[in-house]
């Protein structure tokens, strides 16, 4: 009976080493009191040279919320960054004023932005964009054909995401988590080159 309560002790207190001592962001993320329903990215940028760009991402059969077909590439062969988020993803509320910003600054020297919500209904991802009054068109992705364009050596793996497409429609760079202006700036600049 001793050893089973030493043996029981001994297993609670490597459970609750695990749990506590892991490296694990989403067990972190919850530890801090966030939401745990996504894959919070580090803000790490990956930009891809010119000469290793794989195939342009093509998009067809896609509508915006509005009903306007969503093409990629843009038939001006303009640089397109693309968004990943959903309204219930707190780094995506953060960075929406930036995005925002940068869409309205590079909006006359060739960049357009589209912004994919991946989780939420129409009704909730409207909301957001009044809210945050977004210019640019939003697409629905609530079967997941617009991230699967994108599965690749360079997919949105967290939420937020932000990808460049050079203008023939290959990622260029790609920004997990949130987007600082001046980084998206500068990556829109090099994929307009």
């Amino acid at each position: 009976m001793r050893i089973r309560a030493w043996v029981a002790i001994a297993l609670l207190i490597i459970g609750i080493c695990l749990t506590a001592c892991s490296n694990d962001a989403l067990a972190e993320q919850y530890r801090d009191g966030g939401s745990p329903g996504f894959i919070a990215g580090d803000g790490a940028v990956i930009e891809v040279p010119e000469a290793e760009r794989v195939a342009p991402i093509v998009l067809a059969d896609v509508e915006d919320m509005s009903g306007i077909a969503v093409e990629i590439p843009a038939a001006d062969a303009r640089v397109t960054v693309v968004n990943f988020w959903y309204a219930g993803c707190a780094p995506c509320r953060a960075e929406a004023a930036d995005l925002i910003d940068v869409a309205r600054q590079t909006e006359g020297s060739g960049a357009s932005f589209l912004g994919v919500n991946v989780r939420d209904t129409a009704a909730t991802a409207q909301s957001f964009i009044d809210g945050y009054r977004v210019p640019y068109p939003n697409v629905i992705d609530s079967d997941g054909a617009v991230q699967f364009a994108f599965a690749g050596e360079i997919a949105p793996n967290a939420v937020p995401t932000t990808l460049v497409l050079d203008r023939e429609g290959r990622v260029s760079s790609r920004i997990l988590g949130t987007a600082e202006p001046s980084i998206l700036l500068a990556l829109i600049k090099s994929a307009n080159d």
